[in-house]
């Protein structure tokens, strides 16, 4: 049994007889009442996608899924490939189980695969991934009477928000939690 108010991105568990994963949480405070914990989460069996809310300090069954390191390997067809970095197995996932990390992964990222009963129900990707942005207009000087920001392109597709000074071909840090800019590590 875990407590609502300690559940995260990928954890699973037993709701309604049905095992899920947890996608994205928030913990809402409204202005009457408890606070709660809202949640999307997806079942397993359905693969449907559907939000719960919670009520803070309630307690939920957690279910011990088995983790393996592993490296995206290749893109093939609806499927991306990933290697298990122990045993060198490949393990399909669809693309559709990664639809909002697909745009900042790039090829030998190292992950962690979430499984249960042999079958891949969840990536956890690393925090943070550098990546080379490809394309970002230039800031207009002047533009800066507040913290300005502009969407930039990284080499694996994704867009960003990013300070004004960011420009194509330096290489960012983005926080893969939240998809966020975190800084810039490299300049052109």
């Amino acid at each position: 049994m875990i407590n609502s108010n300690h559940i995260k991105r990928g954890m699973a568990l037993k709701l309604d007889g049905d095992i899920c994963i947890i996608q994205s949480f928030e913990h809402y405070k409204p202005g009457k009442g408890a606070p709660v914990v809202r949640a999307k989460v997806k079942s397993l069996s359905k693969g449907t996608t559907v939000e719960k809310t919670f009520r803070s300090g309630e307690m939920l069954e957690d279910v011990e899924l088995e983790k393996r390191n592993v490296t995206y390997s290749y893109d093939e067809g609806d499927n991306i490939v990933f290697m298990d970095t122990s045993t060198y197995d490949q393990i399909p996932v669809s693309k559709k189980e990664l639809e909002d990390l697909l745009p900042f992964m790039k090829e030998g990222m190292e992950m962690q695969m979430l499984l249960y009963e042999d079958r891949p129900v969840s990536i956890i990707p690393p925090n943070f991934v550098e990546l080379e942005v490809t394309y970002a207009e230039e800031g207009v000087k002047g533009d800066t009477a507040t913290t300005a920001f502009k969407e930039v392109q990284v080499e694996t597709g994704g867009k960003v928000q990013v300070p004004l000074f960011v420009k194509t071909g330096d290489i960012i840090k983005i926080d893969l939690r939240d998809f966020s800019y975190v800084e810039r590590v490299k300049t052109s």
